[in-house]
């Protein structure tokens, strides 16, 4: 069984124990989380389409740690201008187990 969710404004296609990184939730590391947006569920049987959510599904999951990911470099020029801007971004992360999938 699986499901799409969406937190974050982004789309992730969840299982049970999968491990995902989404953006940062509130929550500390350790903790049971409940993410209601749900779009979509299957696996038994014929699968269940919202519009635009599902109504009473809800997926579980565990908070494994708080994280940021990877820095990227935003660099602006123009030419011939002497006009040249370096910086850098790393996003905050919350890593999630996800533990079951209610419908």
């Amino acid at each position: 069984m699986y499901a799409i969710i969406k937190t974050g404004g982004k789309q992730y296609k969840v299982a049970a124990n999968d491990v995902i990184k989404v953006e940062k939730i509130a929550a500390q590391a350790g903790e049971t989380v409940t993410l209601d947006q749900v779009l979509m569920v299957a696996g038994d049987g014929a699968p269940q389409v919202g519009a635009p959510l599902v109504s009473g599904a809800s997926v579980v999951a565990e908070v494994l740690e708080q994280a940021k990911g990877d820095k990227v470099i935003v660099f602006k020029k123009k030419r011939r201008h002497n006009y040249r801007r370096k910086n850098g971004h790393r996003q905050n992360l919350t890593v999630l187990r996800i533990t079951g999938i209610n419908v």
